[in-house]
């Protein structure tokens, strides 16, 4: 089967078909996208892949539109728009064709769904709606502005616009999936350096890297600091309580705070502290045995001995 034409509605563009036209230019990079509603091209044949308009979802038939009468809808309920059924049918083999590991594909894959592809179908369906003050900037209407204004009356306006905005939502999805990926290729080396660490409160690792879901799924509760290599110094990084929080664990002591070069040194008792941030959840050092002297320092003050 060879895929010569990816066939979507014309007129305004939203995030559903835009990121379906992400997906689908990968895996297709020699395919046209068509942007119509005319019968013959929104029609199913075996060149072409047909989303976002048609009103039928069949996969067979490699159309994936959620516009009908008894739209196809997830396991749970909840509503699919185009994006999530494209990332359905072809999610997973887009992620290989980003080089992604077979053995993190899976899990890429449901998490992506999840916390990305998810967002975005209820928001499409109108079961979700952006709100407060920061809702303008939300990804699919920031990528709806990318549409041209009422009066421009240049046929060639919208293609034009869905080619430019294309390009940005590309740019979205592949930095999120790389963050995702990067989290599974930490997580093993945060979770060597949890067994390490032992029943220690600091956590060693060998450079900045994600650490939070590692140590909640080592259930490492007895952490309070991360120490970690950064340029030409090192770091002290508190450990959140909660992943949607910014309350740690243990903050850095509070006669640190905002003190820098001499007066942390002075402060701390350690030669070679550079740096404590004023709201005590990092602090820099000059070099790893001055960093790890701070970190355990820190948890003195924080668990004081009985």
């Amino acid at each position: 089967m060879t895929i010569t034409h990816l066939v979507t509605h014309s007129g305004g563009f939203h995030a559903d078909e835009l990121l379906s036209s992400v997906i689908l230019t990968r895996l297709f990079p020699d395919a046209r996208i068509i942007r119509t509603r005319d019968a013959d091209w929104i029609t199913p044949a075996p060149d072409r892949v047909i989303y976002d308009v048609g009103r039928d979802h069949d996969p067979a038939r490699l159309i994936f539109d959620h516009h009908q009468k008894n739209p196809p809808l997830r396991a749970d309920g909840q509503p699919y728009s185009s994006f999530g059924l494209i990332w359905q049918q072809f999610g997973q083999d887009y992620l290989r064709a980003l080089a992604v590991p077979e053995d993190h594909v899976a899990s890429i894959h449901a998490g992506f769904d999840a916390d990305f592809v998810l967002p975005i179908d209820l928001v499409d369906n109108g079961a979700l709606s952006p709100e407060g003050p920061l809702a303008d900037l939300s990804l699919p209407l920031l990528l709806e502005s990318l549409k041209p204004v009422f009066d421009d009356r240049d046929p060639e306006a919208e293609d034009r616009a869905f080619d430019r905005a294309l390009t940005i939502a590309r740019a979205f999805v592949e930095a999120a999936l790389a963050r995702k990926a990067a989290k599974r290729r930490a997580e093993g080396v945060v979770l060597q350096a949890i067994a390490a660490a032992g029943t220690g409160a600091v956590l060693e690792l060998p450079m900045g890297m994600p650490f939070r879901g590692a140590i909640d799924k080592a259930g490492a509760d007895h952490l309070l600091f991360v120490v970690s290599p950064r340029d030409t110094d090192w770091c002290v990084t508190g450990i959140r309580r909660d992943a949607e929080g910014f309350a740690l664990r243990a903050d850095l002591p509070a006669a640190w705070a905002g003190l820098t070069d001499a007066a942390l040194e002075a402060a701390s008792g350690v030669s070679g502290a550079r740096f404590c941030h004023n709201a005590r959840f990092i602090a820099v050092a000059a070099d790893r045995d001055a960093a790890l002297r701070l970190a355990h320092l820190a948890v003195a003050e924080a668990q004081p001995a009985p």
